[in-house]
């Protein structure tokens, strides 16, 4: 599967943790992230991701756009609803694309768990058919 990793500047160290405990999970797949969150995550974990520009050089509108042809399984998006900087990636946008294209995926760490656990346990496998 397909996975793109998306961190608001707050929440980078949370997705750098939650890939470092789930790395074993996310090693049987394809990641990829913008570039920032994507560099900071391989620094701590090793994984190989295919990291796109940084969100405020465009990497957003890159995973958009890999979603909206259907390239991308599963969205993991750890974004601030409190205080998101104007550069950084448009949560909007990406949750709407992932609605429009029936990509599941998760704002937070809870439902962020929640999927990676479902996918290790292959609940997600539909993906393949709805391609």
């Amino acid at each position: 599967m397909k996975i793109g990793l998306v961190a608001h500047d707050t929440k980078k160290i949370l997705m750098q943790n939650f890939c470092i405990a789930y790395r074993g999970i996310l090693n049987k797949n394809e990641l990829y992230a913008t570039g920032t969150t994507g560099r900071l995550v391989e620094e701590v974990t090793n994984l190989n991701i295919h990291k796109f520009l940084a969100g405020r050089l465009g990497g957003d509108q890159q995973l958009g756009a890999q979603i909206e042809n259907n390239n991308i399984d599963l969205v993991i998006f750890l974004r601030d609803p409190y205080s998101p900087k104007s550069y950084e990636p448009d949560a909007y946008t990406i949750v709407s694309l992932c609605d429009m294209h029936n990509i599941p995926i998760a704002t937070n760490l809870a439902t962020a768990e929640l999927l990676i656990k479902a996918l290790d346990r292959g609940d997600l496998e539909w993906r393949e058919f709805y391609k």
